[in-house]
């Protein structure tokens, strides 16, 4: 594994939830889904009351998380982007992915499992830590947008 593939896995592992893309019916659609790092594989838990396992299965898909709604000044985001592949996970992975929702969309949570083999790892990062006092305040400027038809 890359530098870059070692890092992404140990990101995404902080978090649980991402979301995975690819296109049904040649329309793009981003879907959320819980996903785990174990013993090297990317696997995600999705509802398969939404359908979206059966565009993915087979398909390269982008399953990409960060964590942007943390506190942390130092963000970052990960992306894979490969084939998934619908599987049926052992006890122990089960166990690993934790609770299931109740409902979604008020429908009961059916899970369905995919493991994604990743072909492209990016890692990105923006480190606010460094950043340089705000500057005073500045008076504000108007700007005029003109719409053209």
């Amino acid at each position: 594994m890359s530098t870059d593939e070692i890092r992404a896995i140990e990101l995404l592992s902080r978090v649980p939830y991402g979301r995975v893309a690819t296109s049904m019916r040649a329309m793009p659609f981003v879907a959320p889904a819980r996903h785990i790092v174990f013993e090297g594989d990317v696997l995600i838990r999705m509802h398969r009351g939404l359908g979206y396992h059966r565009a993915c299965n087979g398909s390269v898909v982008a399953y990409g998380t960060d964590n942007f709604g943390s506190d942390d000044e130092a963000m970052w985001s990960v992306q894979f982007t490969g084939t998934a592949e619908i599987i049926e996970p052992t006890e122990a992975q089960r166990a690993a992915f934790g609770r299931e929702p109740r409902t979604v969309d008020d429908e009961a949570f059916d899970p369905v499992f995919m493991r994604i083999d990743p072909q492209f790892v990016t890692v990105h990062s923006l480190d606010y830590a460094s950043e340089a006092p705000a500057p005073a305040a500045v008076p504000s400027v108007v700007r005029h947008l003109h719409h053209v038809a």
